[in-house]
């Protein structure tokens, strides 16, 4: 109990975080979005419901619900205030790829003017972009560099309703505009693309302005496009690039797995970091296209085909270049500046990437704001049937236990206390918040760990009657009592699993709450309350069977007693 009070205090939350009807919170609905404008498929919905229930409880039991309306609709709801990363999440498309670089420019239009293939961020950065292998013995992509005066102002991998709304470019914006010009202005009307051939893409490119609000040009996330316009993502106070893009090399489906992971001073990472790992036919796409841009960067250093982009929801996260060779191991890693890459950010979009690419577009048809009056009437209902419950176990203990009914009500109390510091620690460490279907069940595990109780006080009943003296009956009765208290337990929290992976939102709930004070139940059982009876029968009040001992022997009605008066009657006769 100590030890979990103090990790309660050290982690600043000393209150459970309470649930939706509860503490109110949000109410968001979804609207599918199809090219056909018909009612999306109920396949598409069913699997959209399901990444996105994956999304909201990645982190924890959240208690966040998430279910289809209709045909076309999903209601979120997100319980307390300040869930806005949690809502951007769910709608977040999260289509990952990779895509080979043919130009890059600074975010404003140029036109008709093209710049100058020797914009490559990676080479006037003048340091290693860690687009090569890491120093670990399976190489990786570290999809970033610092940045300077001619690269994009980011390494971040950062989902578009994630973002901030577009800044306002600077005075002077120094991506690809040469010294004394003003930004939009052709600087050589007749320079090309190399290796794009497509006119209307190039048309597109450079009448595309990132800071209007317009973030790609149209068909820009077509992965059947040989080349698209795209812009990489915005960040407050930093300039916004613009990118010709070719066809898509690798798709996020090959990406098996994707963890936050922290910085590592050893390999000189500064910022958390996203660890990508492909599965086989990314492992070998993705060497096939970094053996394209390390090719072209052996031919020509500061050309943009010597960077691989990485496009999450039709927007660049960052294009790193390929210096040191194709990446074969089949990992990589996106990271980027410490100020905006932190453990939050990461683990968003770990999350996001890690339960896999909605099959459908979503627009945010309404956001309602809930209010926690109704349950705060229910909740003040299940507290004072809960206390009336609490008090004829407590009285019921009393009345026929007497003094081991002590015993019964103080494991009580500490197994309410341990319950409510993990519910606390729980609710900071993995998002658990206290909901009616939760207070149900903690309810319900009063009994639960009340019949542990009764268990072990009737076996130790049965060896006294047996003859033998409390110290030895103590020992006798936990080990035949232990195995019964562990197989009911053990029933009661099987039932509380399979209830928690086949039901949703708040039956899910009511299993866990079951579930976790099954688990406390034993630990208070076999450290508490067996210890305390076994300390109480070395007293002289619980030894010598006192009235009130609950161990009274002519209570009991011993057996062996009775044998014995018998046997000295009849010696008397």
């Amino acid at each position: 109990m100590v030890v979990l009070a103090g990790l309660a205090v050290w982690q600043g939350q000393t209150k459970p975080k309470l649930g939706l009807d509860l503490a109110g919170g949000t109410t968001v609905t979804l609207t599918a979005k199809t090219a056909s404008g018909k009612n999306p498929p109920a396949s598409q919905m069913d699997q959209a419901v399901k990444i996105m229930t994956q999304r909201v409880n990645g982190l924890g039991v959240s208690d966040a619900e998430v279910t289809k309306q209709g045909s076309s609709n999903i209601v979120v709801n997100v319980p307390g205030e300040g869930q806005s990363r949690v809502v951007s999440l769910i709608g977040t498309t999260a289509k990952l790829q990779f895509r080979q670089v043919y130009a890059v420019a600074d975010g404003h239009p140029s036109n008709g003017a093209a710049p100058s293939p020797s914009a490559s961020p990676s080479e006037k950065s003048g340091g290693k972009t860690g687009g090569g292998k890491s120093p670990s013995p399976s190489a990786s992509a570290s999809p970033s560099g610092s940045p300077s005066a001619s690269s994009t102002p980011r390494g971040r991998a950062l989902s578009g309703a994630l973002t901030a709304p577009t800044p306002k470019p600077s005075a002077s914006s120094p991506l690809t505009q040469p010294s004394g010009q003003p930004p939009g202005q052709a600087s050589d009307p007749g320079q090309t693309y190399p290796g794009v051939t497509d006119k209307a893409v190039i048309k597109q490119f450079e009448a595309l302005d990132c800071y209007s609000g317009d973030r790609h040009a149209a068909g820009a996330n077509d992965p059947k496009r040989q080349f698209v316009a795209s812009c990489d993502q915005d960040e407050e106070g930093g300039q916004v690039a613009k990118y010709i893009l070719g066809p898509v090399r690798v798709l996020g489906e090959s990406v098996d797995s994707a963890n936050a992971m922290p910085p590592n001073s050893q390999q000189g990472q500064a910022s958390w970091s996203v660890s990508l790992k492909f599965d086989g036919k990314g492992t070998r796409q993705f060497g096939e296209v970094t053996t394209a841009a390390s090719q072209a960067y052996q031919q020509n250093p500061s050309s943009p085909q010597a960077q691989v982009a990485i496009v999450l929801d039709g927007q660049v996260v960052s294009a790193p270049s390929i210096r040191e060779g194709p990446i074969t191991g089949g990992t990589a890693s996106i990271d980027g500046p410490p100020d905006s890459f932190n453990q939050q950010y990461a683990a968003d979009l770990a999350n996001v990437l890690k339960y896999g690419a909605l099959p459908l577009e979503f627009t945010q048809s309404s956001i309602d704001e809930v209010s926690s009056t109704l349950g705060s009437d229910q909740l003040s209902g299940g507290l004072i049937a809960g206390a009336i419950g609490l008090g004829l176990v407590v009285l019921y203990c009393l009345f026929y236990y007497r003094g081991l009914g002590l015993v019964a009500v103080t494991s009580l109390v500490v197994a309410s206390a341990i319950t409510y510091e993990a519910v606390v620690i729980l609710g900071e460490g993995m998002g658990f918040r206290l909901s009616l279907p939760h207070i149900i069940g903690l309810i319900v595990s009063i009994g639960i760990t009340a019949d542990s109780f009764i268990v072990y006080f009737e076996r130790l009943r049965d060896e006294l009657r047996a003859g033998r003296k409390l110290r030895s009956s103590v020992e006798n009765a936990w080990k035949r009592a232990r195995r019964t208290i562990l197989v009911a337990d053990a029933v009661t929290f099987l039932a509380a699993l399979v209830l928690y992976f086949l039901a949703v939102g708040g039956v899910a709930g009511f299993a866990f709450a079951m579930g976790l004070t099954t688990l406390i139940d034993i630990v208070v059982v076999f450290f508490f309350t067996k210890p305390m009876v076994a300390l109480l029968s070395r007293t002289r009040f619980f030894g010598r069977g006192h009235p009130l001992s609950g161990l009274d022997p002519r209570r009991l009605h011993k057996p062996a007693q009775s044998t014995t008066a018998a046997r000295t009657t009849s010696q008397e006769a």
